[in-house]
């Protein structure tokens, strides 16, 4: 260190200093001055070292800070993307949740319409059979088939009406016009009475009535 090298010196000079004090001769003069001579020039050679080892040790703490400072960024940099990482695995979390509930109220949706729609076919396919039966009721006693024909018409065709001809039809055409009331029309054989048929059904929504009238007013056709 250059401490120790000053000391070194301070020593050197004292001892110089004494032996100058005990010289009484020039010979020893010039010995002694020529050996300090030569201790200060040992001594700048040494200093000079000293100091270029001081030097680079000054600037390998430098460099050694610079180092330091540049890895400091880099964890800093690091640890800001992390933390951005972690906003955005947030953000996806709670995307995720938001999208989960979406998903569960669906299927709660879901489920609620399909018992609703299962509820319905099973209230259709009651009315369906209550119909059958009805249609077959008809049929049977009343000789009565009913058809779907050309512009969203029901043609009604009665049998076992004429009894000497019990396979002969008698039928008439009924359709719902815009005003959602029934319209009848094209019966076969032609009957009077249809149009005051056809105003009392819309009146009093009475079909069964409606047909056992119509089916009385083609059996008297064949009375007649």
């Amino acid at each position: 260190m250059v401490e120790d090298e000053l000391a070194l010196f301070d020593k050197n000079i004292n001892e110089f200093w004494n032996k100058f004090k005990s010289t009484d001769t020039s010979c020893q003069m010039a010995g002694l001055r020529d050996t300090y001579k030569d201790s200060i020039k040992a001594f700048a050679e040494k200093l000079s070292v000293k100091l270029k080892e001081e030097e680079r040790m000054v600037e390998m703490f430098l460099e050694y800070q610079n180092q330091i400072s540049r890895q400091n960024k880099l964890i800093q940099e690091k640890k800001d993307n992390l933390l951005k990482l972690i906003a955005e695995v947030k953000g996806k979390k709670q995307e995720l949740e938001v999208l989960t509930a979406n998903i569960q109220d669906l299927k709660q949706e879901y489920s609620k319409k399909k018992e609703t729609i299962s509820a319905a076919n099973k209230a259709n396919a009651e009315r369906l059979k209550r119909l059958q039966k009805s249609a077959d009721l008809y049929k049977d006693r009343l000789g009565l088939e009913i058809r779907k024909i050309y512009g969203e018409k029901l043609q009604f065709i009665f049998t076992n009406i004429d009894p000497k001809n019990p396979e002969s039809p008698f039928m008439f055409s009924l359709h719902l016009n815009e005003a959602r009331d029934y319209e009848v029309s094209d019966s076969a054989p032609h009957l009077e009475g249809l149009a005051e048929f056809q105003e009392n059904v819309r009146k009093t929504n009475n079909f069964s009535a409606f047909l056992a009238n119509v089916r009385k007013a083609f059996t008297a056709t064949v009375y007649n």
